[in-house]
């Protein structure tokens, strides 16, 4: 008897396991980031606050088709499917973008190149300028909340905030002050907005090292920003009004 409830218990976790979203795996150590970003932060951000996430999306989608759905699709329509899905969904995605868009100090381009490197002096005037401006949009953020760096429908670049888990590919996400394209709906005729680069505004992020200099933070950011991964984003994606899919992300299939 304890034999077959030990196998009905595996069978149901392998169950669990293989439905719905999963936490993928970091492609660098927790203290890879260091010492602009802890690894007790990135511990915590990842395994406490992103897990969170995956789990209350599961529990809000199950018995769904929507489970099924690449977390980028979900964005879609997140808000539509209520606040669980949308700030979970949201935050799934969100993070898992962000993980990516990060590596170890010295072992990425340290700075933009090829096409977006021209797009980004051609519209900010020069990559420091852009680097104001994010930063700039980062420090505005009252709350919790994130910033892009995305392209909009008429192939521009363009800098937006978004609260809480929101983000551009979301039908219906108020975009902020910062949005060249305010007066659009997110989502009218297709996705206006499509993130390539994204900085966690939330205190989370931060504030076991930095406290409240979180300007110092946004500063420190850009020494572990991973620019050949945001460059691959623009090239292979955005700038062909495709959402970076969550493939692209982890290689895996459902995340």
């Amino acid at each position: 008897i304890r034999s077959t409830s030990k196998q009905t218990e595996l069978g149901a976790l392998q169950k669990m396991a293989s439905e719905g979203y999963q936490l993928p795996a970091l492609p660098y150590d927790y203290n890879a980031l260091e010492p602009f970003i802890g690894a007790r932060i990135m511990q915590l951000h990842h395994s406490g606050h992103h897990q969170t996430y995956v789990t209350k999306l599961n529990a809000a989608l199950k018995g769904t088709d929507d489970i099924q759905k690449p977390i980028h699709e979900l964005q879609y329509d997140a808000i539509s499917l209520g606040g669980p899905a949308r700030n979970n969904g949201g935050g799934h995605y969100n993070h898992s973008l962000f993980w990516t868009l990060m590596a170890k100090p010295g072992s990425s381009n340290p700075a933009p190149h090829g096409q977006l490197k021209l797009k980004i002096e051609d519209e900010f005037q020069s990559v420091d300028g852009f680097k104001k401006q994010f930063n700039d949009a980062c420090a505005d953020v009252f709350g919790s909340g994130w910033v892009w760096l995305g392209v909009t429908q008429d192939g521009k670049l363009s800098i937006e905030t978004t609260m809480n888990q929101d983000n551009p590919l979301m039908k219906g996400a108020p975009l902020s002050k910062n949005s060249a394209s305010k007066s659009q709906v997110v989502g009218t005729g297709g996705v206006p907005i499509i993130p390539i680069l994204g900085q966690d505004v939330w205190e989370h992020a931060y504030y076991l090292s930095y406290e409240n200099r979180k300007v110092e933070y946004f500063n420190a950011w850009w020494n572990v920003v991973n620019w050949d991964k945001v460059v691959e984003y623009y090239d292979q994606f955005a700038s062909k009004q495709t959402p970076v899919p969550a493939g692209a992300l982890f290689k895996q299939s459902n995340i």
